[in-house]
């Protein structure tokens, strides 16, 4: 499994965290920056993950700013990308079981580095489920193809 990285500066230090962790799993991965501390606009960061994943060049992505919440909403603007907040182990599950997620997004600031490692772990030995949801996730798809000026 392939999985592409990326962080504003608020996310830099968990990211590198996170990176020794998919070492140790044996995933290969790629990161597509931040690299340094000072201050950089998260949404700046978003797109070249994404193309990532959508390409089908990397399996997943993993965003991480202060809260994941900027990043859970810039990537979600992507087409084809589901990308989901997670702030504990079930919904890191959910995410992937339940909504196909293709890129968990975490914040750095909301949760102990052990706990991040643990949504990370869970995130990833999860599989899509599925039956009723792939139909659901497929809405989900036409809702990016909708027109947006239906008056």
């Amino acid at each position: 499994m392939r999985i592409a990285l990326g962080c504003d500066h608020r996310g830099l230090k968990l990211k590198q965290i996170i990176i020794g962790l998919l070492t140790e799993l044996g995933y290969g991965h790629q990161d597509f920056g931040c690299y340094r501390a000072e201050p950089v606009d998260y949404p700046d960061i978003v797109p070249e993950v994404a193309k990532a994943v959508i390409s089908g060049k990397f399996d997943h992505g993993i965003l991480i700013c202060s809260s994941g919440i900027g990043m859970s909403i810039a990537a979600n603007k992507m087409r084809g990308i589901r990308a989901a907040l997670c702030c504990d182990v079930f919904s890191a599950r959910r995410a992937r079981e339940h909504n196909d997620a293709n890129i968990l997004c975490l914040g750095e600031e909301t949760m102990e580095q052990s706990l991040a490692l643990d949504i990370v772990r869970a995130y990833l030995s999860s599989t899509f489920e599925g039956g009723r949801h792939l139909r659901r996730v497929e809405k989900i798809h036409s809702l990016e193809t909708a027109s947006l000026d239906n008056k």
